[in-house]
C-alpha cells in the first residue's frame, strides 16, 4: 500500500503542476483578457475532459488552442494514472484489509483445541516463539496491530492468526475462540488486566487449561483464585536462573543448546494417553516410540499423580498416563499421532 500511495501522491503533484500551467499559460495567452478564476476553470475542465464550452473569444487569441490540446492529452494520462492508483489503494488497503480480516476469522474459527495467547508484549512474543516452534495452534491477542503484524512476520513466519483488540473484553476472546480453546495464556503488562483475562476465559470455558503471568506476589493467590491453572512469575524464573548459571553453569548451557539449536529443535514434552489408544496396557519397550519418533521418555506420571523417572522398560501404560518425553518438534509431533486413540503405529 505504501508504494501506491506514493505513486497517488505523484499522480497529485503532476496533476497539480497541470493546473497551475494551464492557469498561467491560459492567463499569458490572453493578456489580462480572463480572470485568474476563470484561467483555473479551464484548465480544470479541460485536464478532465469535460468541457462545458471554451472561455470568451478563444478562437482569437493565438496559441490558446493548442494549449488546451496540449492539457487534455497530458491531463487524460494523469488522471488515468491517478485513477489506477487510487484503485490500487482501495483494493490493497480498506478492501483487501477487510478480506484478509475476513480470511483470519473463517481460520480462527474453524480452530478448535488451540491456545489463545493474551498479550503480545516481551513475554507474549516468546510464547508465540515457542508455540510456532513446536507447532501448536493459536491465535494471539493484542491492542497493537502493528505489534502483532511485526510480530507475525518474526516469529511465526508470517503465518500468526491474531485478533486486534483489549483482550480483557469478552467478545474479544469469544472472537479468538476461547470457548473452543484448550488452554489460554495471560501474558499482558498489569496484573489486573490479567486477573479479568483469567476471569473472563473461564467463564467462557470451564475447562481449558489458564496460565497467567505474575508481576507481583501477591497477585498469584487472587489470579489463581480467580481461575487460574497455574501462575508464571517470569522474574522470579530470571532470579533462579542467575543464580543457575553460576552453580550450575554446564546444565544451563546444555537447556540453552536444546530449546536455541535451530537444526534440532529438542523440547521436553508432555504426551498424555487417553482412552483407546494402542499405547494403553503396553509396557514402555513393547511401544514404537523409539523405534518411530527417536523421542526418549524421561519420565511418567501415573494415574496416582507421582513421577517416575527413568522408568523401566517393563513399566506398564495405563489410561492417563502422562508421558514426558524429550525429542525433536517433528518427532514430538509424530508421538502424539500415534497416541491419538484409534490410531495404529508403522511397520517395522
Amino acid at each position: 500500500m505504501g508504494a501506491s500511495f506514493r505513486r497517488l501522491l505523484a499522480a497529485v503533484g503532476v496533476f497539480a503542476m497541470l493546473v497551475a500551467v494551464g492557469t498561467a499559460g491560459f492567463y499569458v495567452l490572453g493578456r489580462g483578457r480572463w480572470t485568474p478564476s476563470d484561467c483555473a476553470y479551464m484548465t480544470v475542465v479541460t485536464i478532465s475532459t469535460v468541457g462545458f464550452g471554451e472561455l470568451s473569444h478563444m478562437r482569437q487569441v493565438p496559441g490558446a488552442r493548442v494549449l488546451t490540446v496540449g492539457l487534455i492529452v497530458s491531463g487524460v494520462g494523469v488522471l488515468a494514472y491517478m485513477q489506477s492508483n487510487l484503485t490500487a489503494i482501495l483494493v490493497e488497503g480498506v478492501i483487501g484489509e477487510a478480506l484478509r480480516r475476513r480470511r483470519m476469522q473463517k481460520d480462527i474459527e474453524r480452530l478448535s483445541g488451540h491456545i489463545v495467547v493474551a498479550g503480545a508484549g516481551n513475554t507474549g512474543k516468546h510464547v508465540v516463539a515457542e508455540l510456532h516452534a513446536i507447532r501448536a495452534p493459536f491465535v494471539v491477542i493484542d491492542r497493537s496491530e502493528a505489534v502483532l503484524r511485526q510480530l507475525a512476520a518474526d516469529a511465526a513466519g508470517g503465518k500468526m492468526l491474531y485478533v486486534h483488540g483489549d483482550a480483557t473484553l469478552d467478545h474479544v476472546l469469544v472472537a479468538a475462540g476461547v470457548a473452543r480453546a484448550k488452554g489460554v495464556v495471560a501474558a499482558l503488562t498489569h496484573d489486573k488486566d490479567n486477573l479479568y483475562v483469567t476471569l473472563s476465559a473461564r467463564s467462557l470455558n470451564a475447562a481449558a487449561r489458564i496460565v497467567s503471568k505474575v508481576v507481583e506476589d501477591e497477585a498469584g493467590a487472587k489470579i489463581l483464585k480467580a481461575g487460574a491453572s497455574a501462575t508464571v512469575n517470569p522474574t522470579m524464573i530470571g532470579a533462579h536462573r542467575l543464580a543457575g548459571e553460576l552453580i550450575r553453569p554446564k546444565v544451563h548451557e546444555f537447556l540453552d543448546q536444546m530449546v536455541r539449536d535451530r537444526d534440532k529443535n529438542l523440547r521436553l514434552e508432555e504426551v498424555v494417553i487417553e482412552r483407546g489408544s494402542m499405547f494403553v496396557g503396553l509396557a514402555l519397550k513393547d511401544t514404537p516410540i523409539r523405534r518411530e519418533t527417536r523421542a526418549l521418555v524421561v519420565a511418567v506420571r501415573g494415574s496416582d499423580r507421582a513421577f517416575t523417572y527413568n522408568p523401566e522398560p517393563d513399566y506398564v501404560i495405563g489410561e492417563g498416563t502422562t508421558l514426558i518425553v524429550l525429542g525433536e518438534a517433528d518427532s514430538i509431533v509424530r508421538l502424539r499421532q500415534l497416541v491419538v486413540p484409534g490410531a495404529k503405529g508403522g511397520g517395522d
